[in-house]
């Protein structure tokens, strides 16, 4: 059986500024550099700020203060006992390096490592001393000071701060519009001594051929295993799976190391996506026997399912973006999801609290954004269990990325270690091969049209999605932009443009038939911004450098292209005709202005089914202390955006358009296969007068019609929205008319809104 023993916990570290006359050996920094404990999994900002080196990161203009330590070298060491020796091998895994470094046992080499988004492994079965104490260094050089020594082609450059599009590093760890310039070193992840003995299962991949007829499924195993063996006879392997009273066993003779065992589930039951039904998940045990012996078992969870994309590349209505599950259309409402922490050594402390939000807010899809980490298995394992659909990017964003065949290398490397470790996961609907890259190659004016062509995109991520995970969709970008077709053409968009009033003619007469990226600003709430921004600043949001710092501009280098903050003053000015001089507010003004634009963002999509299919606004939840899109700052203090999402994006929903000729229509939406029949009721928010009640069908997966509402053009008034489905009630509401709007009023309206079935209570 295999064993692994943590080494996480505290390490010792050195570190000092790396230069030319640094000595490239193991002694230097014992020696010469400063010497403080740390923390595995950690980031050094993490170790300097608990040794009292430096202040708090995330605090006013303090992460100007790390800068200086991206020319640094950092030495990790510390101490442990090894097991007795067996015949297995041994191998140091580290889940998470960041970024170049060289891995020392007992002071002799035993790897290098240039990738922090995947694991490495080194085999020390020669150099471990077994049952005595091994010592253990990893050296990690100075990223920064890698890449000025490179020869940076002319072509690649980046839409951010820094060449992080040489690096195999998390994008947004350079400085980005949602995140603070960490530019970090250390274990990110755990670091373990694992063992593997000769005769093991190496691989399982289990892919669903086809749903059937009579209610089978079609499952194909793809499987490898290790033996030293000289003769390969009397091998077999076994198939159990289990999901409550659906069960299926087969076993087969192995007559190689690998291939294919396919076979069929009687009565199989499908994983969905939430709202659509069960996200059934089974437990899947394979065996491996030689001569009737058990030498080796591994358990998976899958799901059984059928994900498809229809994608019609053609310009506007006539393109199509459509997904599908087990042939069923899916009207996709989801988030983005960005980095957990600038920080990532602290992600896994922060992911339960965060996927609750998009299981409790109602989200189908998350799309995992191609300037973070690869999350790891607990992330997708949860989005297995709730039944939501897993969109993943390749960690590529924003940039021009090199085309030499070294960088490509490495990027297959990269991606077919992602691949073969997540695959197994029902959950994941595609691979993307990157984040705006086509859109960034659109506008950069080479000299042929040929030059936009990515071979990353469209040859090396291709043939790794063929070869590792060939049952799985790949979209070469996101969006995606064949020649041809315009930008805000495409049948998938990233609905940014001027960021002005969400009810203009950009947002409300998008071609996008699939939305994938979509936002609007809100402020945090005035507790989380006085935790970071100092008590002098806070009533001068406008022109403080603080504050532009977590906009985020990385300032000391300049301001970007637009301030945040000043699109956040506008666009509450935009709706109430001023701009309140008190943090509260305009924390709470600017919170409304947020709410209204992202519910109408997701309603717009919900009416206008099917030719909107889906929608990913951005974003969940901030990874640093900032002023953002996101609807739940970094503390975890909710905006009302949160709570109007939770209620618009219920699987059946009352909804009101906007207003057309002398009315509003009213639609009950249906995004589940379950018919049913609901009651509703549309009323004044004021006086309470009735204008539409009564009881209708609702269809599975569609739309109907109840009825119009007749309104005058401009006239300001809070339509208040019930409905009751399977004896439970459900609220919503409306709000006409065009800006300004009094900010009284539209408080006294809201504290009304706050107040319908599933009542919450807004904090600013």
């Amino acid at each position: 059986m295999n064993h692994t023993l943590s080494l996480n916990g505290q390490w010792q570290l050195y570190y000092a500024l790396e230069d030319c006359d640094m000595a490239d050996d193991l002694q230097y920094l014992r020696a010469r550099g400063q010497r403080i404990d740390a923390q595995v999994p950690g980031n050094v900002e993490l170790d300097l700020f608990r040794a009292g080196k430096e202040p708090d990161p995330f605090y006013g203009e303090n992460i100007y203060l790390y800068r200086k330590y991206e020319f640094y070298r950092w030495q990790f060491e510390r101490v442990f006992t090894a097991p007795p020796q067996t015949d297995a091998r041994f191998w140091l895994v580290f889940e998470g390096l960041n970024n170049f470094a060289d891995i020392y046992l007992n002071d002799q080499l035993v790897g290098s490592s240039a990738n922090s988004l995947i694991a490495h492994r080194f085999d020390v079965t020669e150099k471990l001393l077994f049952g005595q104490e091994n010592h253990l260094t990893v050296r990690i050089r100075s990223a920064a000071n890698v890449v000025r020594r490179m020869d940076i082609p002319a072509y690649v450059r980046t839409h951010e701060n820094g060449h992080f599009m040489m690096l195999r590093m998390p994008s947004s760890s350079f400085g980005w519009d949602i995140m603070g310039r960490f530019v970090s070193a250390g274990m990110w992840r755990g670091v373990s001594l694992q063992t593997e003995s000769p005769d093991r299962i190496v691989d399982a991949y289990y892919a669903t051929r086809c749903l059937n007829a009579d209610g089978s499924a079609g499952l194909r195993l793809r499987y490898r295993f290790a033996t030293d063996e000289p003769i390969l006879e009397g091998f077999a392997l076994e198939v159990d799976g289990v999901c409550g009273k659906s069960r299926f066993h087969v076993a087969k003779i192995a007559p190689f190391v690998d291939g294919c065992i396919d076979f069929d589930v009687p009565d199989a039951r499908l994983w969905w996506p939430k709202g659509y039904g069960e996200a059934a998940l089974y437990t899947v045990t394979l065996t491996l026997r030689h001569n009737g012996e058990v030498l080796d078992t591994r358990t998976d969870r899958i799901g059984i399912r059928r994900l498809e994309l229809v994608n019609t590349l053609k310009p506007k209505d006539e393109g199509e973006f459509l997904i599908k599950a087990n042939g069923c259309p899916i009207l996709c409402k989801g988030s983005n999801w960005v980095p957990l922490d600038a920080l990532h050594s602290r992600d896994a402390g922060r992911l339960q609290a965060a996927h609750d939000l998009l299981d409790d807010a109602g989200c189908n899809i998350v799309r995992c954004w191609g300037g973070n980490v690869y999350e790891d298995h607990a992330f997708f394992d949860l989005c297995d269990e709730r039944g939501i659909m897993v969109w993943q990017d390749f960690a590529m964003a924003c940039a021009c990325y090199s085309p030499d065949a070294a960088f490509a290398a490495q990027i297959e490397e990269e991606a077919a270690f992602v691949v073969k470790k997540l695959r197994n996961h029902p959950s994941i609907l595609l691979w993307a091969g990157d984040n705006e890259v086509d859109e960034g190659l659109v506008v950069q004016g080479f000299a042929m049209e040929e030059h936009r062509y990515n071979a990353l995109t469209r040859e090396v991520l291709p043939r790794v999605v063929l070869m590792h995970d060939p049952y799985r969709v790949y979209l070469p970008s996101s969006p995606y932009i064949p020649f041809g077709i315009a930008q805000y053409e495409v049948p998938e968009q990233h609905n940014w443009g001027a960021r002005a009033y969400f009810k203009d003619d950009f947002y409300k007469h998008s071609s996008a038939h699939f939305i994938s990226e979509c936002g609007y600003h809100g402020c945090p709430s005035t507790k989380s911004l006085a935790k970071y921004i100092p008590e002098s600043e806070l009533n001068h949001w406008i022109g403080s450098d603080v504050w532009d710092t977590h906009n985020t501009d990385y300032i000391r280098w300049g301001r970007r292209g637009y301030n945040r903050i000043q699109l956040m003053q506008d666009q509450v000015d935009i709706l109430f005709g001023h701009v309140p001089d008190d943090l509260t507010d305009f924390a709470r003004l600017s919170q409304i202005t947020q709410a209204e634009a992202k519910k109408f963002f997701i309603e717009r999509t919900r009416i206008k089914k099917w030719r909107r299919t889906g929608i990913i606004w951005w974003n969940m939840l901030d990874g640093w202390p900032q002023i953002s899109d996101a609807v739940v700052d970094y503390y975890h203090a909710k905006k009302l955006a949160y709570y109007y999402i939770k209620r618009v994006q219920q699987p059946v929903a009352v909804l009101m358009d906007e207003l057309r000729d002398w009315g509003h229509d009213v639609y009950l939406c249906n995004d589940s296969r379950a018919d049913g029949m609901v009651r509703y009721r549309v009323t004044d928010g004021d006086t309470g007068e009735v204008y539409l009640e009564g009881q209708a069908f609702s269809p599975a997966n569609e739309n109907v019609k109840l009825g119009n509402i007749r309104e005058l053009a401009g006239r300001q008034k809070l339509y208040l929205i019930t409905w009751e489905l399977n004896g439970k009630q459900y609220g919503n509401h409306y709000i006409s008319g065009y800006p300004s709007y009094d900010a009284q009023t539209m408080l006294e309206w809201v504290d009304k809104i706050a107040g319908l079935p599933e009542a919450f209570d807004w904090q600013v």
